[in-house]
């Protein structure tokens, strides 16, 4: 098994969802603040006379667990899904998992996804 979770700028994270609800059993979104190589919003400060550039862009964590078979077709849909050709368009990072347990049911492994 496989967790895959992709950092994306939070706009996106409507065609994400749509794109990969029939493709995994389930996922998670996490909104917050990232810095990264995308362009930072400028803004608006004392009064509408001043400018400053925001510290960090508003980002969404996608993640989800599946079976290792299907990591190719799930990263690939999530980078179409947000690929924009732009810096800050995302990075998806995939890792290994060794075991999970699905607390309601109790079941183990790939079962449990």
């Amino acid at each position: 098994m496989k967790r895959i979770e992709a950092t994306i700028q939070i706009d996106k994270t409507g065609l994400v969802s749509d794109a990969i609800k029939n493709m995994v059993g389930g996922f998670t979104i996490l909104e917050g603040n990232g810095r990264g190589s995308g362009q930072r919003q400028t803004m608006r400060g004392g009064r509408g006379t001043g400018t400053f550039v925001a510290e960090f862009n508003k980002v969404a964590t996608v993640s989800t667990i599946v079976e290792d078979s299907k990591v190719e077709a799930v990263i690939n849909t999530i980078s179409d899904a947000v690929f924009s050709g732009k810096a800050g368009d995302g990075i998806i990072v995939v890792s290994t998992v060794d075991d999970v347990l699905n607390i309601a049911s109790k079941k183990r492994g790939s079962e449990a996804l």
